[in-house]
């Protein structure tokens, strides 16, 4: 217990340092207090999901260590932007947060009025799980690998691939492999993983490229074949699947990551606060093994940390959308 408490308070003063300085007056009596009341986790995509049930999992978790209820609020639509521009106009508090996944990063580059400033409105409070994606093929398919798919995307006769829809992070995944690897391919969108999944098992499109926490029980039945996944490293969801740049395509790799974050000006000893409660969530050995049995990978970071990550992506996916042209609006 003595090691816990330590650690956390490390994790609030490394926090506060690296904010530049120390909460006084209002800011210091809104962090001793803190939490007084319950707090809300907003949550971009319906429930069901992958980044409803992490949130849901954390939640239930944080509320024993915070001593509040935690209330998960799902609030889809227009690519998460309705949800995160709720919590970018909530009370800088800490009691409105907002959980949140690599779309987060790739919406600046793709919608032309958001409503708010992903980069000014919020503030980071940490990074909590990667799940990678998983190009897929119909188990009726005779591709084994992800070379002998690519082989049959030509000029003039582009390979279709299913992805969870526009300007979702697997949209990217295949556009970043047409032109990582100079191959012909023509995305399909459909209305989440799940449709897209059912379309590929269906043969209704010849390759997928959907998350793997969704495809994994769809592949252990046999309904779809697993060419290859997205990750810098191979899945422990799916161990025997190679990358993507195992299979020569080098410097490869899109993780899709899930965090929280807070409206901007949320006083620094209260995000250090909830950094350091949510990364003890994440160290729990029952918490790790439910994520890691529905395909993520369990992480942890601190807000400055999550915060150049964040800032990091949508330069890259800036770079890969305007590329393609990609606009949602």
């Amino acid at each position: 217990m003595k090691s816990l408490f330590r650690l956390a308070g490390a994790a609030l003063a490394l926090s506060l340092a690296a904010c530049g300085n120390s909460p006084s007056g209002e800011s210091a009596a809104q962090a001793a207090a803190y939490p007084s009341q319950p707090i809300t986790v907003i949550v971009t995509f319906p429930p069901g999901g992958g980044t409803d049930l992490l949130a849901r999992r954390i939640g239930a978790s944080l509320q024993s260590r915070l001593g509040q209820p935690v209330v998960v609020e799902n609030r889809p639509g227009a690519s998460g932007n309705i949800g995160a521009r709720a919590v970018a106009e909530a009370p800088p508090d800490g009691y409105t947060l907002l959980m949140v996944n690599s779309s987060f990063a790739i919406n600046p580059a793709v919608y032309r009025d958001l409503g708010f400033s992903p980069r000014k409105d919020f503030q980071a409070v940490i990074n909590v799980a990667f799940v990678p994606s998983v190009f897929v093929a119909p188990a009726s398919s005779p591709w084994r690998t992800l070379g002998e798919a690519l082989a049959h995307a030509r000029p003039g006769a582009p390979l279709p691939f299913a992805s969870c829809g526009n300007g979702t992070p697997q949209h990217l995944a295949g556009e970043m492999l047409a032109r990582d690897t100079g191959a012909a391919l023509q995305q399909v969108p459909y209305k989440g993983c799940g449709p897209a999944i059912a379309g590929v098992a269906a043969a209704q499109v010849p390759l997928g490229v959907v998350t793997a926490s969704a495809a994994a029980p769809l592949i252990a039945a046999g309904k779809l074949r697993a060419l290859a996944v997205t990750s810098p490293e191979r899945s422990a969801l799916l161990p025997g699947v190679p990358t993507v740049a195992e299979q020569g395509v080098r410097g490869y790799a899109l993780d899709q990551w899930h965090g929280l974050l807070a409206p901007a000006a949320t006083p620094p000893a209260v995000v250090a606060r909830l950094n350091a409660a949510v990364a003890e969530v994440m160290r729990d050995p029952a918490t790790q093994a439910a994520l890691r049995e529905q395909g993520f990978t369990p992480a942890e970071s601190s807000p400055q940390g999550f915060q150049q990550m964040i800032e990091s992506d949508m330069d890259r996916y800036a770079a890969v959308a305007r590329a393609i042209g990609l606009r949602m609006d």
